[in-house]
C-alpha cells in the first residue's frame, strides 16, 4: 500500500516520468537503425551522443530560473516543448543534424526532469516521507512500454518518423496535465544562506554513476544484442525493455526498502548486483543470458540515483531545495551521455563486451562516495 500512496501522492510528477520514458525507451529501441541511418560507426555515435551533455549542461543553470518563472506552468511546459524535440532524431539526416537534434532532445528532456525532480523532492519535504524510488519506477516503466512497442513497430515495417510522431502524441496528452501548485521561496534566504555546493557535488555523483550504468544498458544493449550476438530487432529491443522492467521491479522494491534500511546500504548492496550483471552481460554466449546480465544491472542499480536525490533533497536548505535537486540531477543526468560516449570509444577500440566490463568498473565508485557522505554527515548537512 506505501506504493500505491506514493504514486498517488505524487501522481502528476509521475505522469511527466513517464513522458520522459517514453521517449528514451523508444529512442534506445531504434539506436541500431537511427546509427546505421546517418552512417555513423560505434566511436562517431558515441561523439554524437555528447551532443545530449550541451542540452543537459545548460539545465542545471536555467531550469531553476525557468521552474520560478513559470511556478505551477513549469512542467506542462517543459512536457510540451519537450514534445517538439522529440521528432528531431527521426528527422536527422545526417550526423551533424543528428548531434543538433540530441542538443534538443538533452536540454528538452533535461529541463522536465529537473523540475519534475524538484516537486517530488517538495512533496517528500510536506509529506515527511519517500516519494522518489516510485516515481522513478514509474519512468522504468514507461521506458520498457515503450522499448517493446517500439520493437514490435520495428518489425512490421514502422520507421522512425511514424514511431517518434505516435511518442510525440502521447507527450503532448500527457503534459496537458502537469499542472502543479509550487512550494514558495524564501527569496531574502535564498541569497543569504550560501549553496551547499560540496553535498550536491557527492550526491550528484552518486546519481551520475547509477544513471551511467542504466544509459549503458539503454544504449547499448539492442546493438549488443543484435551485432555481438546476432539476435533480430525484437530481440534487441527486448534488451533496454527487460532492464525497464527490472528497474521498475528494483524502484518499486526500493521505495518499500527505504523505509527499512539506511540509503548507503542501498547503494551499497544495488551496485554490488549491478557490477556481477555488467560482468554477465559481458560475458554473454547469447541473448538468454545477455538478458539475465541486463536485468541484474537493473535491478541492482535502480534505488542508487533516486536515493541519491533523496539525500541531497533531505540534507538541503529548503530555500536552496529545488536549486539543489536541480544541479545534482543535471549532474546525474550526465551519466546518461558519458556512457554511451565511453561506450562508443570503449568499443570502437576493443568491442562491446570490453566496453560492459569497464561499466563494472565505474559502479564500484558509488559505494565509495556513499560511504563517505555518512561518515561526514554532519559536515554536509545544511537542512537547519
Amino acid at each position: 500500500m506505501s506504493i500505491l500512496s506514493a504514486l498517488s501522492v505524487s501522481r502528476r510528477p509521475v505522469m511527466a516520468f513517464m513522458i520522459v520514458g517514453f521517449f528514451w525507451g523508444s529512442f534506445a529501441a531504434q539506436v541500431p537503425v537511427l546509427k546505421a541511418g546517418i552512417g555513423a560507426d560505434d566511436t562517431l555515435f558515441g561523439v554524437i551522443l555528447l551532443g545530449t551533455s550541451i542540452g543537459l549542461a545548460t539545465t542545471m543553470w536555467l531550469a531553476p530560473i525557468f521552474d520560478r518563472r513559470f511556478g505551477r506552468l513549469a512542467m506542462p511546459i517543459a512536457g510540451l516543448i519537450f514534445a517538439a524535440a522529440a521528432m528531431g532524431p527521426a528527422l536527422a539526416s545526417s550526423p551533424v543534424m543528428f548531434f543538433f537534434a540530441m542538443v534538443m532532445a538533452g536540454y528538452c528532456s533535461g529541463m522536465l526532469d529537473v523540475v519534475m525532480n524538484a516537486r517530488v523532492s517538495e512533496l517528500e519535504a510536506r509529506q515527511g516521507r519517500s516519494l522518489m524510488n516510485a516515481n522513478h519506477a514509474m519512468f522504468s516503466v514507461a521506458y520498457a512500454i515503450s522499448a517493446l512497442m517500439t520493437g514490435f513497430a520495428r518489425e512490421a515495417g514502422w520507421d522512425p518518423v511514424q514511431i517518434f510522431a505516435a511518442i510525440a502524441v502521447v507527450i503532448v496528452g500527457l503534459a496537458l496535465c502537469l499542472r502543479m501548485e509550487v512550494e514558495p521561496i524564501d527569496e531574502e534566504a535564498r541569497r543569504t544562506n550560501r549553496f551547499p555546493w560540496a553535498t550536491v557535488l557527492l550526491c550528484g555523483a552518486i546519481v551520475l554513476i547509477a544513471f551511467f550504468v542504466e544509459a549503458t544498458v539503454e544504449a547499448w544493449s539492442a546493438l549488443h544484442i543484435e551485432r555481438t550476438l546476432g539476435g533480430r530487432a525484437a530481440e534487441g529491443a527486448l534488451g533496454p525493455a527487460i532492464l525497464g522492467l527490472t528497474m521498475a521491479v528494483g524502484r518499486f522494491s526500493g521505495q518499500a526498502l527505504t523505509e527499512r534500511f539506511s540509503e548507503t546500504a542501498i547503494i551499497v548492496i544495488g551496485t554490488g548486483m549491478s557490477c556481477c550483471g555488467a560482468l554477465i552481460a559481458a560475458t554473454a554466449p547469447s541473448p538468454l543470458i545477455a538478458y539475465l546480465g541486463f536485468g541484474a544491472m537493473g535491478l541492482g542499480i535502480a534505488a542508487v540515483g533516486p536515493v541519491g536525490l533523496a539525500i541531497v533533497g533531505r540534507m538541503v536548505r529548503p530555500e536552496h531545495r529545488t536549486a539543489a535537486v536541480a544541479r545534482a540531477a543535471v549532474i546525474g543526468f550526465m551519466g546518461f551521455v558519458l556512457a554511451p560516449s565511453l561506450m562508443g570509444f570503449v568499443s570502437g577500440a576493443f568491442g562491446l563486451r570490453i566496453a560492459f566490463a569497464t561499466v563494472a568498473l565505474v559502479a564500484v565508485i558509488a559505494p565509495l562516495l556513499a560511504l563517505y557522505l555518512r561518515a561526514n554527515t554532519a559536515r554536509y548537512s545544511h537542512s537547519v
